[in-house]
């Protein structure tokens, strides 16, 4: 028995020392694993909760007794693979966020500009797991990426794969911030990496810069106050005192990322995915708003922002008009969608064309 359990020890180890490698040779980063303890992740999930700083996403108080209980979520799961995966998109950070002082171009998250990452991550984990399977024999495992009530940044830390900065977006000493999350349950038994340890130290850049003041303290964001909680998650009118606020952001916010130092080391990525797809890098807001809902789920097959609906994005495309600069052109794009079948779409148009129209001193 003492014999049969040291053999397994050392296959184990010699597992773990050849993961690395299969990871890099399929395009993640970096790997780390982990052990299924989230006893003070569970914790600051709970009190976040509490503090309603969910806003309307209910999943994340019904699921939570999954999210920061591995093994409830899949049988017998006792270790958990990390994996990240860059997709930062290139170019200068100061690039970037000079878009953001372009109000007559829209701004989209860098993770959307490409393809969806969820199935291309979640088939190379799966990958990763047959290469397992190959080496050692069936085990147990379920591959995951944003698919389920998973508490990714978290584990991602306690795997080693970077600390949970002030934004609570995981940040890499070697790479910043910009990548994707991926994750592996298992029955196996791997060895643990060492948990990352933090180093914000007394930088505030992301608390200074965020539009809305979503960050309410370091290390707590209130999705309440979040430009990608209400321009990707909400299916609600955006709220008034915000709306100027959102400048020309139509999917998602990135500026805490932009502006954090560590993303000097951010690295771009090689995923011909990942690449912007029909110049959603450089597109102006009135380019956008004239898509009918054929042209918009041609355009975004296979994005992330497809999740939306043409009624949504017309929703967060009219606020971004009515922060741009007066225009007659842009005030008779508003009016063309004044009579949208939607009430959400045409109260927010409604909105955009007085501010339009105040600004161009007309009523």
């Amino acid at each position: 028995m003492a014999d049969a359990l040291r053999k397994q020890s050392r296959d184990l180890q010699r597992l773990r020392q050849r993961l690395e490698g299969w990871a890099r040779e399929l395009g993640f980063q970096q790997l780390g694993v982990t052990d299924v303890d989230l006893g003070t992740a569970s914790r600051r999930l709970r009190e976040w909760l509490q503090k309603g700083y969910h806003g309307d996403m209910d999943y994340m108080a019904r699921h939570q007794h999954l999210r920061t209980n591995p093994a409830e979520l899949h049988a017998r799961t006792c270790r958990v693979i990390s994996v990240r995966m860059d997709y930062w998109p290139g170019g200068e950070m100061e690039q970037h966020a000079r878009q953001l002082q372009q109000p007559a171009q829209a701004f989209v998250a860098r993770y959307a500009l490409g393809r969806d990452y969820h199935k291309l991550m979640r088939k190379r984990l799966q990958h990763l797991a047959r290469r397992m399977e190959a080496e050692i024999g069936p085990f147990g495992y379920r591959a995951l990426v944003d698919s389920a009530p998973v508490l990714e940044k978290p584990l991602a830390e306690k795997a080693g794969l970077g600390w949970i900065g002030k934004h609570t977006v995981l940040i890499n000493r070697q790479a910043g911030s910009w990548f994707f999350l991926g994750e592996l349950y298992t029955d196996l038994p791997l060895p643990v990496d060492e948990p990352a340890s933090g180093h914000c130290g007394s930088c505030s850049a992301c608390m200074d810069v965020c539009p809305t003041g979503a960050i309410v303290a370091p290390y707590q964001l209130d999705a309440r106050r979040c430009i990608a909680y209400f321009t990707i998650e909400s299916h609600d009118p955006i709220p008034l005192e915000l709306r100027a606020l959102m400048g020309n952001r139509v999917f998602g916010c990135d500026d805490c990322q932009l502006y954090c130092p560590w993303n000097k080391f951010a690295r771009p990525s090689s995923e011909a995915d990942f690449k912007p797809r029909h110049g959603l890098d450089s597109a102006g807001l009135l380019e956008l708003f004239l898509w009918d809902e054929a042209t918009f789920l041609q355009r975004t097959e296979g994005s992330a922002i497809r999740r939306l609906g043409h009624e949504r994005w017309l929703r967060n495309l009219a606020v971004a008009l009515g922060n741009a600069p007066p225009s007659r052109e842009i005030l008779e794009a508003l009016r063309r969608r004044a009579d949208h079948d939607s009430a959400m779409v045409r109260e927010h148009v409604d909105w955009a064309m007085t501010r339009q129209t105040r600004a161009m001193g007309l009523r």
